[in-house]
């Protein structure tokens, strides 16, 4: 969203122009609404052209979820703490997945591939969306140590 200043220049609005309860609202509806976007490609994912529309719809899920945030924190601040170092691999596997997610059943008619990214979207949004909980990648990747060992 732009606001005009007095001078005639445009600037970003960020979260802290929307009160509390309002972006914790659209918070809640951009969230919910990519949950039932992710389950309803889920259950189309079995008719024809399932695979099609499951793709687009866990996509559109995904980035619904994602973008739930820019309530929270702002869309500037969001993009930042996006591409922080400690999120970079994540946000960049995830961002690409969606990309390759929708080329693999829209170019390249490869319903298989498509599934594949899908489950590396999943694997992405996870990785990133834990990347928010201290020490929860850590724990993570403990867990799967000693699970292998």
């Amino acid at each position: 969203m732009l606001s005009s200043g007095s001078n005639g220049s445009g600037k970003v609005l960020d979260a802290s122009t929307l009160s509390y309860s309002t972006r914790v609202k659209w918070f809640i509806i951009c969230f919910v609404s990519g949950i039932l976007c992710s389950i309803l490609g889920t259950a189309l994912l079995f008719l024809p052209k399932g695979t099609q529309l499951f793709a687009v719809f866990y996509t559109l899920g995904n980035l619904a979820a994602l973008s739930s945030t820019c309530f929270l924190m702002g869309p500037l601040k969001q993009l930042k703490r996006m591409f922080e170092p400690t999120r970079l691999l994540a946000t960049c596997v995830m961002l690409l997945c969606f990309i390759l997610t929708l080329c693999s059943v829209f170019w390249w008619h490869k319903k298989g591939l498509a599934i594949v990214f899908c489950i590396l979207q999943f694997l992405a949004m996870t990785w990133y969306s834990i990347s928010y909980i201290p020490f929860a990648r850590d724990a993570v990747l403990k867990c799967f140590t000693s699970c292998l060992n």
